[in-house]
Parts: structure tokens; sequence; C-alpha cells
């Protein structure tokens, strides 16, 4: 590739390392979902580094993202645009590390089976978020993008509903109070994970809107 045509930022480069980094996080939350229903030592410690290692993996791409903006005299997308995407997407893995780390500390004897509806769809929505950022380099993107963010929109709302039931089922229970707090603390953990891949899709749909 000649010197003009990075200049002109004509290489996939943004586009790959946004790639890489939406992997991250669907490997993330699928590693979530395996420590979610083995959280007995030595797994759960091993499941649990493989997320640190996914989300030191994640940040090297968000750098190397930002630094490619600050080099590239004429970005594919818009700068802003490139940056909020990929700092979007780290946030996804940031919270899965932060959701997972919280479940080793779970009092003993602790089930997590109310866990996995969360989960699911939580890695429903990274799966999403994959295909929208891969999208980014179709000609047809927009149509992909809108599809995928309408369902994870959509998934968002039935997160919610499981949220509510979860809770109510939690708050009417003989949990001792240390289950109560542990629970309500990692449902809201979870929520957020799938807010923030609601929120990457919608700054995946907003560069849809520019560009249309």
């Amino acid at each position: 590739m000649s010197l003009f045509q990075k200049l002109l930022g004509k290489d996939d480069r943004f586009y790959s390392l946004l790639d890489q980094s939406a992997a991250c996080v669907a490997q993330a939350a699928g590693i979530l979902h395996k420590l979610s229903a083995q959280i007995e030592l030595p797994a759960a410690n091993a499941l649990l580094a493989e997320i640190g290692q996914v989300r030191r993996q994640n940040k090297q791409f968000s750098l190397e993202v930002t630094e490619a903006v600050c080099k590239t005299f004429v970005t594919p997308l818009e700068r802003e645009d490139i940056e909020a995407v990929s700092r979007a997407l780290y946030k996804i893995t940031k919270n899965i590390e932060k959701t997972a780390e919280r479940l080793m500390i779970c009092p003993p004897g602790t089930h997590t089976e109310t866990l996995t509806q969360q989960v699911q769809l939580l890695e429903q929505a990274t799966q999403l978020i994959v295909k929208m950022v891969a999208s980014l380099r179709s000609q047809l993107h927009a149509e992909l993008i809108r599809e995928s963010y309408e369902r994870i929109q959509a998934i968002e709302g039935d997160a919610d509903k499981v949220m509510n039931q979860l809770l109510y089922t939690l708050y009417h229970s003989e949990a001792d109070a240390r289950s109560v707090v542990f629970f309500k603390d990692i449902y809201e953990l979870l929520e957020k994970g799938i807010d923030r891949c609601r929120d990457t899709g919608s700054a995946l749909f907003e560069i849809v809107l520019k560009n249309s």
C-alpha cells in the first residue's frame, strides 16, 4: 500500500481493529457463560483469568484505534465515531470482567441457575454487535445494522422484564441477606452489560444514519 493511500485512510485497519475488538466482546461473554455455570475452584479461577486476558487484549485494540486515528490524515469514518465505538466495545468487556469478579465472591453454597437467562441475553447481544461491526465494511451495511440494532433493542427490552421478575422472586424468597445482596449485584451488572451492548449498537446505528 502506498503512502498516499495510507494518508487517505484507504486501508482497512480501523475496520480490522474494530472487528477484533468486537470478537473480544463476544469471546468474553462466552467465557462468562461458562463461568456462571461453574463457579467452583479451580476451574472458575481459570475462566476468570481468561476473561481478564481478553479484556486486556481489547484494551490494546482500543489503544491501537486511538493511535491510528491520530496518525491517519483521512479516516474511512469520522474520527469521533471510530473512537466512540472502540470505547463502547471496551466498556462491555470491562463490565463482563467485573461481573466475573463479583461471581467469584459468591456466598458458600450459591446456586447460579437464576443467572442463565440474563447471561444468554448478554451473549446474544454481543453476537449481534459482532455482526454490526463487521457490516460497517459492506455497502449494504445500513440495512444489516438497522436490523441488528432493532434485535438488540428487543433483547434489552426482554432483559428488563427478566430483571424485574428476578428481583421480584429474590425479594419474595427466604434467601438470607448475603444472598440477596449478592444476586441483586450480579443481576444489575448483567443488566448493565446488556445496556452497554444497546449503547454500542446505538453508536453504530448513528454512524449509519450519518453516512446514509
